[in-house]
């Protein structure tokens, strides 16, 4: 595999390019809860604008499906909701999805065939929203972003990371492009007597002496090492920086000039053999393939558990929790930080690598059954443009200022009250493209966020990129969902010692003649077209 990294260094440099600054995004997920409550999806006839960024007549109904992460959500009437319908002149209805059964939501609506005005869309390249989008069932909106003030700064690189055969069905998500890492308690690492893990070796003994050697200090056996939780952006995210560290490629791999896909590597066999050690000895949660991403860092926060692999700004989230928890009971130290962060531990090779984003973070697209109009079109992606306003960012990620923070300087201080936070502010940033880039308030920069911002730009020199993340594969797209399935469903069994290595090869022996080989040939002659 070393014979690809000369190529990801290439391709990371032309990824680099496309890096954006996201530090006051909530982690990646995809979920919500919450039905439609018959609000119309649909911008009225008589609400139509005159031109992009024109006046309009009345206001602009939006129905919006967003993913949440927590059991509590804003509402439609609350503070701030109120306040950007104001601003917008609209009237929102959020319907919003769990975290956890998002993607299951997501191919339910658009069966369905009710949509709503903008709808998240977590996965551009899976084979129900590609198929969507081929058969007209959301407007390309590429054409139209260089009439809006900040969708016209998008940048190039992804754009075409997050188009369609280089048409672009909706606005991407901005991400740093080097978010990915671990985060874990640091006072637990202390009193265990460890220092910061730097190989796998030491990666598995910082989890046993989190389960084994009371890191709590409570005099009870009542911890473990990781969390992982079942959505596949949660679980997977572990398993998909793990892998890294054990030479495998990032979902596709050079091999002498050749595609492979990762799961036919011996190196990514060596790393579900790691994960089935974790799950053996419970070093991990026994219920990661069902637990609900909503509670991803409660273990965290609860002295259950003491690591994460996700995105390292998670890291002072979880601190700002772990404060208030402790701050509750009259136990808290301000000035301590509960939480660090890593980007990752070295391979075989001696090697750091990390799992990189594609620079975005799924989508807002836009459905033509909902939106029927080219004038209607043009008011939602005004209100979409309006949004990443620097005051409206900062609004959409902090509340109103007096009461759901305050401001010290430039600085955001939220207020403490999580259940305030939860029911009229968290979630709302779901909507945001951070297009041209992420301008709101920032939160004061503590030690543990300036460091989650540094090592997110040093993760970038290591990143193991997937040199087919611009191929849309017709074989994929017609049997994607069914291939899939027969990997997730072999990879947990073979974890929790359903199916040994025999089973788990005649998995793979079933995805091969379900489509695979099929896959693999199409992916390597758009591989060889693209050189």
């Amino acid at each position: 595999m070393k014979g690809n990294r000369n190529r990801n260094k290439k391709w990371a440099s032309l990824l680099l390019v496309g890096t954006l600054t996201a530090g006051t995004l909530i982690g990646c997920s995809q979920q919500g809860t919450g039905g439609n409550n018959g609000n119309a999806g649909a911008a009225s006839p008589d609400a139509t604008a005159n031109n992009a960024g024109g006046k309009t007549e009345g206001k602009l109904p939006i129905n919006i499906m967003l993913p949440i992460f927590k059991t509590n959500y804003p509402k439609d009437d609350s503070p701030v909701a109120a306040e950007l319908e104001k601003a917008t002149n609209t009237d929102i209805h959020f319907e919003w999805v769990p975290n956890a059964s998002y993607n299951d939501k997501f191919n339910i609506t658009l069966a369905s065939g009710k949509l709503p005005t903008i709808m998240y869309v977590p996965d551009v390249k899976s084979p129900s929203f590609v198929n969507a989008a081929r058969s007209g069932a959301f407007w390309e909106i590429g054409p139209y972003l260089k009439d809006f003030k900040n969708l016209s700064g998008a940048n190039p690189v992804i754009l075409n990371n997050s188009s369609i055969e280089g048409k672009n069905y909706g606005i991407y998500r901005g991400r740093a492009l080097g978010r990915n890492g671990v985060y874990f308690r640091k006072d637990w690492l202390d009193n265990v007597g460890l220092t910061v893990p730097t190989t796998v070796d030491e990666f598995y003994n910082m989890l046993k002496a989190f389960k084994e050697k009371d890191p709590d200090k409570n005099g009870k056996n009542d911890t473990y090492g990781m969390v992982l939780v079942k959505w596949t952006g949660g679980w997977a995210s572990g398993f998909d920086t793990i892998k890294l560290w054990f030479g495998a490629p990032n979902k596709w791999g050079d091999v002498d000039g050749q595609l492979v896909p990762e799961h036919l590597t011996p190196e990514y066999l060596e790393a579900l053999k790691f994960m089935k050690k974790l799950y053996d000895e419970q070093l991990i949660n026994q219920d990661f393939a069902v637990m609900d991403s909503a509670k991803w860092t409660d273990p965290i926060v609860n002295n259950q558990a003491g690591v994460i692999i996700d995105v390292v700004d998670g890291a002072a989230r979880a601190d700002d929790k772990i404060h208030a928890a402790l701050a509750a009971v009259g136990k808290d130290q301000p000035d301590v930080h509960y939480m660090d962060v890593f980007g990752g531990v070295k391979g075989a090779d001696g090697e750091l690598h990390t799992l990189p984003t594609s620079g975005f973070a799924g989508m807002l697209a836009v459905p033509k059954s909902a939106v029927k109009t080219e004038d209607e079109l043009k008011r939602v992606l005004a209100f979409i443009d309006q949004i990443n306003e620097p005051e409206l960012q900062t609004m959409l990620g902090y509340g109103l200022e007096g009461k759901h923070h305050t401001l010290e300087g430039d600085a955001v201080v939220v207020s403490k009250d999580s259940v305030l936070m939860e029911s009229e502010v968290e979630g709302l940033n779901q909507m945001l493209t951070f297009i041209p880039e992420d301008r709101a308030k920032k939160v004061k920069q503590t030690p543990l966020r300036i460091k989650q911002t540094e090592l997110q730009k040093e993760n970038e020199k290591y990143i193991v990129t997937n040199p087919a993340e611009p191929f849309i594969s017709k074989v994929y797209t017609e049997k994607g969902a069914q291939l899939d399935n027969i990997l997730n469903d072999a990879r947990i069994k073979f974890i929790v010692g359903q199916i040994d290595e025999a089973g788990y090869k005649a998995a793979l022996e079933l995805w091969k003649s379900s489509g695979g080989n099929d896959l693999i040939k199409e992916m390597n002659e758009l591989y060889a077209a693209s050189k």
